[in-house]
């Protein structure tokens, strides 16, 4: 679907059903056409050794849930600013 839709960030969780968020992380960072999405892992795993293992799989951020909809609001910010615009 990223290939399909190249979104300039994706909020992905990390328990999901076949391909976890850590393959999907690797997966999106191994291919050129996509790699430069912007990956938020948005998870209930937050042990230091889980946000690490995000880091490491790919991902840019690493958010625990629940994530009060303001902080979110900012991360979004942030990436867009790193993005940056068409614009710039």
């Amino acid at each position: 679907m990223i290939r399909r839709v190249r979104p300039e960030v994706v909020l992905c969780d990390i328990g999901l059903p076949g391909m976890d968020g850590y393959d999907v992380a690797r997966a999106v960072r191994a291919d050129p056409d996509v790699r430069q999405t912007a990956l938020v892992a948005l998870t209930g795993y937050a042990a230091p050794a889980d946000v690490q293992r995000a880091y490491e799989a790919g991902f840019d951020r690493h958010l625990a849930k629940p994530i009060p909809p303001a902080e979110l609001g900012r991360v979004l910010a942030n990436v867009e600013a790193a993005l940056g615009t068409p614009d710039s």
